[in-house]
């Protein structure tokens, strides 16, 4: 079974949480405070795995947690840090945020991994709160819950040349003739239901790899029959042999199969549409008419594209087709061809630079930004140490100034997160 799109779940470690302990030796004014850190959530990482080739695994385990941190000891025992999860794939694959359709990672190296998810960070125990005039604190952090997401993965052929085409062309017998694949050939339509690769060594010693896409009909690009299923898998190739059944048995026209099948290329990805094409006019064996093979001709001598006649059956003209798809491979640059829309750009793990916003919402201030979120995540808010060290921090980092400026009075309701406090001037 090939399966090369899967949703699942994801979770990175908690990070442990800091100790309030005390030393108990005799001398040692209140005690001392030496609570140790918690320790770092557990990372998610994806790698590729040179041994899979599908998301098979997937459809039977869909949720995925890292190790959370220990929380920290007194005697300034730090907990141990988390294991980071390692997640195989198959090389191809791309991982995207299921909620805002972001592109994570592209692994489409040997051996290449990713960090998609990190650990949430441990808390600082009670010895890092000590000062002059507070001795003797009674409050830890705690430690920060490892980020989350739903997660889409996407596997995407990595191939060279990929064969395009109408249901029933011809696509399966060329792979059976020209590499060692064994697709499964029938004379009616979607006999290939999953793509199939093939390695192709040609006289000169070189190789490439060919995917036969499953037949593309009208609407493909709309998820009509197979559609978006194998357009996909079409983007990474660096050309496509466009298969086209002259024969005129189907009883369409040469032309107008040409025609819907771009049509449906470009519909999907305008890049896509314009990768470098070479028209394959097949089964010129059972040809009758040779008028669907000469408008043919002509179309593709108006759009500068290389045409030949062949017969996946008999084998006639493959061989001259082989040496020009190899000659000319030679010429397209090996790349990464994966196009990212507006809404697709590469997510990279950084810090959330802009310290907070404030805005007001139903009557309150409503106070939003990742470093302002971190700091009361790791506050034990019915605590009033700890409660008095939150307002300590918050004013550091301007936040106080900041709602001054925005004229709020007392009684006003602050909101940070999931927690409402009133404001005291």
């Amino acid at each position: 079974m090939f399966t090369d799109y899967v949703k699942i779940y994801a979770e990175a470690g908690k990070g442990g949480n800091g100790a309030i302990a005390f030393r108990r030796e005799k001398y040692v004014a209140a005690g001392g405070p030496d609570g140790g850190d918690g320790g770092k959530g557990g990372n998610i990482y994806f790698k590729v795995d040179k041994d899979a080739n599908t998301l098979i695994e997937f459809r039977f385990k869909k949720k995925f947690k890292a190790e959370s941190g220990q929380n920290g000891e007194g005697g300034h025992k730090y907990g141990k840090s988390g294991e980071d999860l390692y997640i195989p794939v198959p090389i191809g694959t791309i991982i995207k945020d299921a909620k805002t359709k972001e592109i994570l990672a592209d692994l489409s190296h040997p051996n290449q991994t990713a960090l998609i998810l990190k650990g949430g960070r441990g808390g600082k125990g009670n010895s890092h709160f000590a000062t002059s005039t507070r001795q003797a604190p009674r409050f830890a952090e705690d430690g920060e819950p490892g980020e989350e997401k739903e997660l889409i993965l996407e596997l995407k052929l990595l191939a060279d040349v990929g064969l395009i085409g109408f249901p029933n062309v011809g696509k399966s017998t060329f792979l059976s003739v020209v590499t060692s694949a064994n697709p499964k050939i029938a004379n009616y339509h979607f006999t290939t239901i999953e793509p199939n690769l093939g390695v192709v060594k040609s006289k000169y010693g070189d190789s490439f790899v060919i995917a036969d896409i499953p037949g593309i009909i009208e609407g493909a690009s709309k998820g009509i029959g197979l559609g978006l299923q194998f357009l996909r898998h079409i983007e990474r190739t660096r050309l496509l042999l466009h298969f086209i059944d002259v024969s005129g048995t189907e009883g369409r026209k040469p032309v107008d199969d040409y025609k819907k099948v771009n049509e449906e290329l470009k519909k999907y990805s305008e890049k896509l549409a314009k990768r470098t094409q070479i028209i394959v006019a097949n089964k010129i064996d059972s040809m009758t008419d040779e008028k669907l093979y000469k408008d043919l001709e002509n179309l593709a001598k108006k759009n500068n594209q290389k045409i030949f006649k062949i017969s996946a059956v008999t084998g006639e003209g493959i061989e001259d087709l082989m040496n020009y798809v190899s000659s000319i491979l030679k010429t397209l640059p090996k790349e990464n061809i994966v196009e990212f829309s507006d809404k697709e750009k590469i997510y990279t793990l950084k810090e959330d630079k802009n310290t907070f916003t404030v805005t007001r919402e139903k009557g309150m201030f409503v106070v939003k930004g990742e470093k302002v979120d971190r700091i009361i995540r790791r506050v034990n808010i019915e605590d009033y140490e700890s409660l008095f060290y939150l307002h300590r921090k918050l004013d550091e980092i301007g936040l106080n100034k900041e709602l001054k400026r925005q004229g709020i009075k007392e009684g006003d309701i602050v909101k940070i997160g999931d927690y409402e406090m009133e404001w005291e001037d």
